[in-house]
């Protein structure tokens, strides 16, 4: 791991109802012993921007890139990539796990690419803890005349994460274009902040 992410620190920010987890059993056998796969049966990521897949119900699997995409049309996928387990979305792009390499790659089937987003799925968890711990606990001073200071304070809180992380991964911001960078933008603006979070509260009423 290139992350230290525990089960215990999640718990302690979102409690353990708000963890989504995916069992053991859902993964390919060549994926099932793998770190990645180990990680998101033990240790999970908090619900909210990441949506993790949850397996099929008859078969108790998760599906495989070639079950939800037609892998000819993207030109950029490696050889074998039709038998990735499917591990979640992030915007409109579906994660897939490499077992193989460990890392995990975003399919966006409207621009027919596919990228790799994190180095292991440690570097996913920690990105999205940080994310939605975020969104949970940052508050607005409420008022016109603190608005903009609070969104340079937001905009520093989230450039924080893009530094902190690209310091150890470097692909979740990689550039502008990546399925993370476009959630952060996002953040940024004060447009993901939603439920009875305090940034919702003082953003709507």
């Amino acid at each position: 791991m290139i992350f230290d992410v525990t089960r215990g620190e999640l718990v302690d920010v979102f409690g353990e109802d708000r963890l989504a987890a995916v069992p053991a059993t859902a993964f390919p056998p060549a994926a099932a012993d793998t770190e990645g796969a180990r990680l998101l049966q033990t240790v999970g990521v908090p619900t909210g921007t990441l949506l993790l897949r949850r397996p099929d119900e008859d078969d108790g699997l998760l599906p495989l890139v070639r079950d939800v995409l037609p892998v000819e049309d993207f030109e950029d996928a490696a050889e074998g990539a039709g038998d990735w387990p499917v591990i979640g979305w992030l915007l409109n792009a579906h994660l897939a796990l490499d077992p193989v390499s460990g890392k995990v790659h975003a399919f966006d089937p409207d621009e027919e690419t596919v990228r790799e987003l994190h180095t292991d799925v440690s570097s996913l968890v920690q990105v999205t803890l940080r994310f939605q711990r975020l969104l949970e606990e940052f508050t607005f001073g409420g008022g016109d005349a603190d608005e903009e200071a609070d969104f340079e304070r937001l905009d520093g809180e989230v450039g924080r994460i893009r530094e902190e992380t690209g310091g150890i991964d470097p692909l979740p911001f990689r550039d502008d274009e990546t399925v993370w960078s476009v959630v952060a933008d996002e953040i940024a603006m004060g447009r993901r902040f939603t439920g009875n979070s305090p940034g919702a509260r003082s953003l709507h009423g």
